[in-house]
């Protein structure tokens, strides 16, 4: 696969149109497990069903991108363009272990038609919204959101983890490992916890996706009272996992609803 956007072509990707269209919004490293000394480098994609777009990184869309490691953190905003788009951000390797890179955007606005709202708030499993529109009379009126992406990766280097995949990045929306996704074999028992606003956020969507061959595999769970989710994906390799979460937005004549779209990429190792 070629890795590279012209400036004419990372505009036309950038629009938000397509980033609101799309359903999920995640980031990749290549490699996922790569080696100390190299770099690996980072491309972000907005699509659904696992199946997406290459979008660039821009400051005017990009708010923050932080590498971590047990070596600390560091702010990789300094690579990303204030003009023509770039398709990659390389992350140093430095020290063998986990490494996690956060991204998040600015945000941005849409409007759906009424029809197209309430079936995009029942697909992502937010008929408490659908509940409240409904109440409020709402029902039939155009859904004008403001939303923004928290997006993470979970990177393996020298074949060694560390305790780096359950650090918090202080997300709006963020999902947090609660043991180390990186070292479990296939089946094994993955528990994560769903934050908003650093507050566990129970009853909501998550979806883990996965390629395995011609087939797109894609695992529901919702998150309990103290916003746990426990998953067992059944095959190795990548991983992302996708959720939703909206509230009334406040102080604001232009839209009515605030969004958060969630989501954590990681590689499941094979057996040895």
């Amino acid at each position: 696969m070629r890795h590279w956007i012209t400036p004419v072509f990372a505009t036309l990707l950038m629009t938000l149109s397509g980033w609101a269209s799309a359903h999920e919004f995640w980031m990749r490293a290549e490699p996922l497990s790569p080696k100390v000394g190299s770099s690996a480098q980072m491309f972000i994609y907005y699509g659904e069903y696992f199946e997406g777009t290459q979008a660039g990184f821009l400051t005017s869309h990009s708010a923050t991108l932080r590498h971590y490691s047990a070596a600390g953190s560091e702010d990789l905003m300094r690579l990303v363009p204030s003009v023509n788009p770039i398709g990659q951000v390389p992350v140093r390797i430095g020290r063998a272990g986990t490494h996690l890179v956060a991204f998040d955007s600015h945000t941005a606005t849409i409007t759906l038609p009424a029809d197209k709202f309430n079936a995009y708030l029942h697909d992502e499993g937010l008929d408490s919204i659908v509940r409240e529109r409904e109440a409020a009379g709402t029902l039939g009126r155009e859904g004008r959101e403001r939303f923004r992406r928290n997006a993470k990766t979970l990177l393996r280097a020298g074949g060694k983890s560390d305790a780096t995949y359950a650090i918090r990045t202080g997300q709006r929306l963020e999902l947090v490992p609660l043991n180390d996704p990186l070292s479990q074999p296939p089946g094994a028992p993955l528990r994560f916890k769903l934050l908003f606003d650093g507050k566990p956020l129970p009853d909501a969507l998550l979806r883990a996706w996965h390629h395995n061959g011609d087939q797109t595999i894609s695992i529901r769970a919702t998150s309990d009272n103290n916003g746990d989710i426990t998953y067992n994906l059944p095959y190795p390799g990548t991983w992302m996992i996708s959720t939703v979460h909206m509230i009334a937005a406040t102080e604001s004549d232009e839209v009515d609803w605030d969004s958060f779209w969630g989501s954590l990429m990681f590689e499941v190792p094979r057996p040895k």
